[in-house]
């Protein structure tokens, strides 16, 4: 199978070839892996490409899985796979291995995924850009100047160039739906407690931490879900199962929504123009699907919850290096951790127990308000970003004299509409409804109830029928005949 043709279908569409004995899953394999040899020296995307792993486990017989064959990619953090690198982007982890899967990649296995390499993540996934002193910067398939966000970039720039039909991803503050957002990505974060985090995590992040997956297509992003969805072996807690699998829900139209919008994110920060325009297209478009838009959004204490946000982070970071530091015998220092993880852990060393549960106590405050908001709105349409993807360089993790409060509002500066989601553990999704002058993508948010991915999933679908994203590809590209020089 030439790249051509391999980069049409979408995981579905690559499973059904399978079935039908149309191609093999080495062939399959073997196209993926061609595809990475082609992009990647331009993209950086792919850390670790892993031909002889994906040929033992096709060799050892796929799971009759829904995904049976379809190529597949992992993000180095979080999720891991038995002896696969595991760096998180980070100088002080280079070279770990796990020997044991997690939950997730279990399950991924048994969906019949193979796994072809590992992407890029800024170092410890706190950026909203993938661009690390380990890796070096990845870069945006629509333009190589650009970012392709965080801290999901490496999947969300190996899916928009067709390597893979959809890749693993996690969002602890928007870091499935930033990249989606730059790549021109179906990004869906799940409830909480919605796909598996074991056995390493009760709940990543306490709490804000998410799994799933970046993807090409709605039915992908449904299907999979359906795929890894439940509770595993002794967990925290999980989220309510739904009435029917999330593939069956999208063939049927949502009813009428009451669907909320707002162009001003909580903390008030500015929102450039193209991205309000798109927001304002993308409300007509709602409204011409059929939808009841009205102008509101939650109100919370903005500064409190960044607060929050900060202290939980921080806590979150210091425990991780520390625990890197203790198995590797290493001293975390400029030499080995980047400057604004370096603060954020020395922040993090003087957090108290109180205040890390006054960060906590916080987060239910907020929760609260944006339940009670919920009540009367189905949905919450905003911008997913702040601006469109940014040039590569602007948010600098090693930039010197950065303090941990500093760069956590960088980030949320640029992505201020996402993290509100990973607070109250509600599903989003970021779907490719704007362009930008440049032909830069720009995504919209839709934020559901909790629990509610169905609806989310119906409107999204319903939103890809009018405005098939799924027809433009990038300039840096598998099936391009030649790579262009931006």
């Amino acid at each position: 199978m030439d790249l051509s043709q391999y980069s049409v279908y979408d995981g579905i569409g690559l499973a059904e070839l399978v079935r039908q004995k149309e191609v093999t899953p080495k062939e399959l394999k073997n196209a993926a892996l061609e595809g990475i040899a082609k992009v990647n020296p331009q993209l950086n995307a792919i850390v670790s490409v892993l031909s002889e792993k994906s040929d033992e486990q096709i060799d050892a017989g796929l799971p009759d899985g829904p995904f049976r064959g379809v190529p597949f990619l992992i993000k180095e953090i979080v999720l891991h796979a038995a002896g696969v690198p595991f760096s998180m982007g980070s100088r002080l982890a280079k070279g770990a291995v796990f020997p044991y899967d997690t939950e997730l990649m279990a399950r991924f296995r048994k969906a019949g995924l193979v796994t072809v390499g590992t992407t890029t993540t800024p170092e410890f996934a706190y950026n909203a850009t993938t661009e690390s002193v380990l890796h070096g910067p990845t870069h945006n398939p629509w333009n190589l100047r650009h970012s392709s966000g965080g801290s999901s970039g490496g999947s969300g720039a190996a899916v928009a160039a067709g390597v893979v039909p959809f890749a693993h991803a996690n969002d602890g503050g928007g870091s499935i739906r930033i990249p989606a957002s730059c790549n021109g990505l179906v990004g869906l974060k799940p409830t909480r407690g919605r796909v598996p985090t074991g056995p390493d995590y009760s709940e990543p992040l306490n709490g804000l931490g998410i799994e799933f997956a970046l993807t090409r297509t709605v039915r992908d992003a449904a299907a999979l879900l359906d795929a890894v969805a439940g509770p595993d072996t002794g967990c925290y807690a999980w989220a309510q199962p739904p009435k029917r699998p999330f593939f069956d829900e999208i063939s049927h139209p949502p009813r009428r929504l009451r669907i909320a919008w707002t162009s001003k994110p909580p903390s008030g920060v500015a929102v450039d123009q193209e991205c309000l325009d798109s927001l304002h297209a993308t409300v007509r478009l709602c409204e011409e699907v059929g939808h009841e838009l009205v102008e509101a959004s939650p109100v919370i204490d903005s500064e409190q919850h960044m607060l929050a946000t900060l202290r939980i982070w921080a806590a979150n970071v210091t425990s991780w290096i520390d625990g890197i530091a203790q198995a590797t015998g290493q001293t975390p220092s400029e030499a080995n951790v980047e400057a604004a993880n370096l603060s954020t852990y020395r922040y993090g060393r003087n957090i108290t127990a109180t205040e890390l549960l006054d960060a906590l106590a916080i987060q239910n405050i907020v929760s609260r308000a944006v339940g009670s908001f919920f009540t009367e709105y189905d949905v919450l349409l905003s911008p997913t970003t702040a601006r469109p993807p940014l040039p590569l360089g602007e948010l600098n993790a090693n930039a010197s004299g950065l303090g941990a409060k500093e760069w956590t509002e960088q980030i949320f500066t640029y992505a201020p509409f996402t993290n509100l989601f990973n607070t109250t553990g509600q599903p989003a999704i970021s779907l490719p409804l704007g362009w930008s002058r440049d032909g830069l993508p720009i995504g919209m948010q839709f934020a559901g109830r909790y629990a509610d991915e169905a609806t989310l999933l119906q409107l999204a679908s319903q939103l890809e029928h009018a405005c098939p994203w799924k027809e433009r590809r990038p300039a840096f590209h598998v099936a391009a005949e030649r790579l262009p020089i931006l």
